[in-house]
């Protein structure tokens, strides 16, 4: 198994005409910053909500959610899946920047439903060092964000834990579906 991302070398490759994505993402930056101007915000959500949701790039959170620049701090990750990482982000978010409202979003066809912990034994055998993070892999998406709607309602360092739903994301619909945390 190799677990390197591999570089397209297709005719998709032309329209970056030698430039690589990166490139590609400065340049488009640079236009970006042409036409900025300082929306006058910090760093405060006007919402007061926390979105934590899986990193997947076929989630448009802002559209899917209404949602403007400045409402909400978005964490994403692989899965959504609530780590030590997810929690230190929340701690942030809620003591210091004042959200009271937690939002969990894992999604339908994830990647984590088709991987297992064995990855991080292939991780181990092919670079010589176990990574010291879980794989956080899971079977069925409903449990998953039950679990993570626990791992935030229970944690010590949270202090804002009355509002807190879980949902899933349908990536064919578009559609968020709560689940009950029961």
């Amino acid at each position: 198994m190799t677990t390197s991302a591999s570089v397209p070398t297709g005719p998709e490759d032309a329209i970056f005409a030698g430039d690589t994505v990166t490139d590609r993402l400065v340049d488009a930056n640079a236009s970006y910053a042409a036409a900025f101007t300082d929306p006058g915000m910090d760093a405060r959500p006007v919402l007061r909500v926390a979105v934590v949701a899986c990193m997947d790039a076929r989630l448009d959170l802002h559209a899917a959610l209404g949602l403007e620049l400045g409402d909400c701090h978005t964490i994403r990750n692989a899965g959504g899946v609530v780590t030590d990482d997810v929690i230190r982000s929340l701690t942030i978010s809620q003591r210091a920047l004042g959200t009271r409202s937690v939002v969990l979003i894992h999604h339908t066809g994830c990647g984590l439903e088709s991987l297992t912990e064995d990855f991080r034994h292939d991780l181990e055998m092919e670079v010589g060092q176990r990574p010291a993070w879980a794989v956080e892999a899971f079977r069925d998406v409903e449990q998953d964000v039950r679990q993570s709607m626990q791992r935030v309602r229970t944690n010590p360092f949270l202090v804002h834990t009355d509002d807190v739903r879980g949902f899933v994301f349908d990536v064919k619909t578009g559609l968020l579906r709560e689940i009950d945390p029961a």
